[in-house]
């Protein structure tokens, strides 16, 4: 049997592995510099991983821009789409508004319910104890605001009316405030819209409470509620809000209506006031007669 160290081959390998062994062991010690032969054996490691990494991110880039060049196709479509679509509403508009112009002109009509004037302003006051019921605006009588007029947000949103005017600034009431005296002429907007008051807020739902509504009309889920400008105050065709659920009064004789508010009454820094241009009855004809 042939002498164990007259295998050159096993001796070179176990010299090998003895001489790995320790270089890892010497290697895994905490060093602030590597030696030369962990500088060459690094290099080549990180020399033959570049060369795989390269053409596999740029495979992987490839697919993955296949997909975003597919969804970018897929949103210009929808786009597209939409485009269109609001192109033709904007025709239809254009159209209705021509023409109510010219039936405005037979009829030798001057004014409308929905007609008035924006000016913007900015909440400088807000109490911690009414929060939901008052406001305070920049604007006040020095820039043309009285009471009575109408508070929009920034996103159109019905949010109350002015309650008190000084020179530089005024006070106003919210549609959350439930003061009893505190009422919007409402309709429902539908084929044959429906009327109504906004009496009520529902602090602990956030709801809007629409009063006296036709018990026969057939109200139903997500129908848009705004002003009807029938209540001497408001315009017509300001927003208020989307109908959540409808349930009958107590005395079963009229509906209430549940309103989720277009406008975030907790969240206001900037507003419109709209002073409606179109006439309102006189106050002295809606004086109540003598029982």
């Amino acid at each position: 049997m042939p002498s164990f160290f007259s295998n050159k081959k096993l001796i070179i390998l176990l010299v090998s592995i003895i001489i790995l062994v320790g270089l890892i062991g010497y290697s895994r010690t905490d060093r602030e510099q590597v030696t030369g032969p962990e500088q060459v054996i690094r290099d080549a490691v990180g020399w033959v991983q570049t060369t795989f990494t390269k053409p596999a991110y740029a495979v992987a880039g490839f697919f993955e821009n296949v997909r975003d060049i597919r969804q970018i196709y897929e949103e210009n479509k929808l786009l597209k789409a939409r485009l269109e679509e609001y192109a033709q509403i904007s025709v239809e508009r254009n159209l209705l508004r021509n023409e109510n112009n010219t039936l405005k002109d037979m009829l030798e009509l001057d004014e409308s319910l929905n007609d008035y004037l924006m000016r913007s302003a900015v909440v400088i006051h807000r109490s911690p104890d009414r929060w939901t019921d008052y406001i305070g605006l920049n604007k006040g009588s020095n820039d043309g605001i009285e009471p009575n007029m109408g508070v929009i947000d920034s996103k159109g949103g019905l949010i109350g009316k002015v309650k008190q005017v000084s020179e530089f600034s005024s006070r106003i009431q919210l549609l959350s405030d439930n003061d009893r005296t505190n009422r919007v002429s409402a309709m429902i907007s539908m084929d044959q819209p429906e009327y109504g008051f906004i009496e009520g807020y529902d602090a602990d739902s956030g709801l809007l409470i629409m009063r006296k509504i036709d018990i026969e009309a057939e109200i139903e889920e997500n129908q848009m509620v705004m002003t009807s400008g029938k209540g001497g105050v408001y315009p017509s065709g300001l927003l208020i809000g989307e109908i959540v659920r409808v349930e009958p009064d107590e005395y079963g004789l009229t509906q209430n209506a549940y309103i989720e508010p277009t406008a975030d009454f907790y969240a206001l820094d900037y507003v419109y006031i709209i002073e409606r241009t179109s006439t309102s009855l006189d106050p002295e004809l809606l004086e109540e007669e003598p029982s």
